[in-house]
Formats: structure tokens, C-alpha cells, sequence
């Protein structure tokens, strides 16, 4: 009878079974057995990575070109064993079927069963610029997948890596797009200018208020001006008044004398007097007239 020895490796989970019972299961385990009663199931435990692209037509009836990568391992080795074929041939070291082979087909399809739900219910331009929310929302939706959930499939990470639409599309988004950019300039230019206008007539708009300020204060100071020169005419006409109101009960002569008293004591500073004699005669008679 023929026994062969099976050395494992740590990130091969290696299921041996005699006679359809599982007798032997573990990553990296070593035993001996009979290639006539034995068979040897090998599943994978490490990451595995594949790459993606496919065509889907968004709410719009516009086509999308998304192109992603994705990892997923394999957390249940014995269920998924009992549902797909991992047996090799020991002679070979090879896979007898293969389900292994297409396993990564299984996860790229439940991927893509996702993105099409998901696109089909976007317009294209968000599903252009929106690809971070996108792919957020098909890895929810993959992870909670009865499909691989069943078959102990972990989904560990997704990316999008480019979402395109056709090129004449793209061209047409992109018309659109740099004409926003013209209006956004053009708008940009009219606020700047409406800005300096109406910081031009802010500035007159002070400017006049301010001499506005200036004629009312100089109003003020010639009112006042006014007021203090009529104020002081008053007061010196009244103090005038008032000097000279003793005066007002005398007769002419004793104010002629009166007269004649104060010339006669600023006499001395007068430089030139012409007295003729039809003067002098008159104020003579004139106060001994009075006299009598």
C-alpha cells in the first residue's frame, strides 16, 4: 500500500478526508496518507487581489466605463470546501476543477450585480464625480451579500480607480464645464466692479457728507460770529447810552461849557486850532446868554 507525506503551508488550510469524512484539517499541517483512500482539499487563507472593469448605463441612459480593484479572502475553509471542489490531484499538486480558478469570477460579478444598482439610480455627472460615494456604497452592499456570505467570502477593500464616460460625452461635459468656468469669470469680473463702484460712491458719498459737516460747522461759527459782533454792539451802544445819559437834562450852554472845559484840559495835545472870530463871537454871546 502506497503512503505519501503532505507538508503544509501556514496560509494553506488543508482538509484530508477518508471515505467522505473530514479526518484531518488545519493551515500548515503535516501527515501521512494513501493517495488510494485519501483525497486532499486545499483552501487558500491569504488575500487575494483582483482587478476589474465593465460598462454600466446610469439613470440618464448614459454609458460609464468603471475600472476598480478589489482583495477578499476566504474566512470559512471547510464551508466553502463542502460547496466548491479544492481537491487536487497529489501526483500533480493541481486543482482537479475549476471552481478555484473562478472564485474571483463569483466576487468580480457580485461586484458589478452592485454597481449596476447603484449606477442605474445616479445621473452621469454624479456618477462621474461622486466615485468615493460610489464605491462606499457598492463595498456596504457587497459585504452584506448573501451570495458570499454563504460561501464564507470576506470582502476586505474597494476602489474605484476611473469612472469614464464615452469620449463624445466627455468632450460635451467638458464644453459645459469650461463655459460655467467663462460665467463664473464673467461674474467674478462684475462683482469686482461692482464692488469698486459702489466703494467709489461710498467714498463721494463721504467726501460729500463730510463737507456737508464742514459748511454746517462754518454756519454755526458766522452765527455765532453774528451773534457776538450784534451782541457787543449792544453792550457798547448801551454803555454809550448810559455815559451819556447825565447828560441828556442839561441846557445847550452847560453843555457848550462842558465842551469848552474838555478842550480845555486836552489842549496841550492838539497841534493846530483855527478859531476865527465870528466863532468866537458866537460862543461868547451864546453863553452870556445863558448867563442871564
Amino acid at each position: 500500500m502506497m503512503i505519501n507525506y503532505y507538508k503544509g503551508e501556514p496560509n494553506i488550510y488543508t482538509i484530508c478526508s477518508r471515505n467522505g469524512k473530514v479526518v484531518r484539517h488545519g493551515a500548515g499541517i503535516n501527515f501521512w496518507f494513501s493517495p488510494l483512500t485519501s483525497t486532499i482539499a486545499l483552501v487558500p487563507l491569504a488575500s487575494r487581489e483582483s482587478q476589474f472593469i465593465f460598462n454600466e448605463t446610469t439613470v440618464d441612459f448614459q454609458e460609464v466605463s468603471i475600472q476598480g480593484s478589489l482583495s477578499y479572502r476566504l474566512s470559512e475553509p471547510l464551508d466553502i470546501a463542502k460547496r466548491l471542489d479544492f481537491t487536487i490531484d497529489p501526483k500533480k499538486a493541481r486543482y482537479k476543477s475549476e471552481d478555484p480558478a473562478q472564485l474571483v469570477q463569483r466576487v468580480v460579478n457580485n461586484v458589478q450585480a452592485h454597481v449596476r444598482n447603484v449606477v442605474s439610480q445616479l445621473p452621469l455627472e454624479q456618477a462621474l464625480t461622486d466615485v468615493k460615494n460610489l464605491s462606499s456604497a457598492v463595498f456596504l452592499n457587497v459585504v452584506k451579500s448573501p451570495e458570499l456570505a454563504g460561501l464564507g467570502i470576506v470582502l476586505e477593500s474597494l476602489h474605484f480607480t476611473a469612472v469614464r464616460t464615452t469620449p463624445e460625452m466627455q468632450k460635451a461635459l467638458e464644453a459645459d464645464y469650461r463655459e460655467s468656468l467663462h460665467k463664473r469669470a464673467d461674474q467674478a469680473i462684475y462683482d469686482r466692479r461692482h464692488a469698486a463702484v459702489e466703494e467709489e460712491r461710498k467714498i463721494r458719498e463721504s467726501e460729500m457728507n463730510t463737507d456737508i459737516e464742514l459748511e454746517n460747522r462754518r454756519k454755526d461759527l458766522v452765527d455765532t460770529q453774528a451773534r457776538n459782533s450784534l451782541t457787543l454792539a449792544e453792550a457798547e451802544a448801551k454803555a454809550e447810552e448810559l455815559k451819556l445819559s447825565p447828560f441828556g437834562d442839561l441846557p445847550p450852554q452847560a453843555l457848550v461849557g462842558l465842551a469848552l472845559r474838555e478842550w480845555a484840559a486836552n489842549a496841550g495835545n492838539i497841534d493846530n486850532l483855527s478859531i476865527t472870530p465870528d466863532l468866537l463871537t458866537k460862543v461868547v454871546s451864546y453863553v452870556a446868554e445863558a448867563r442871564e
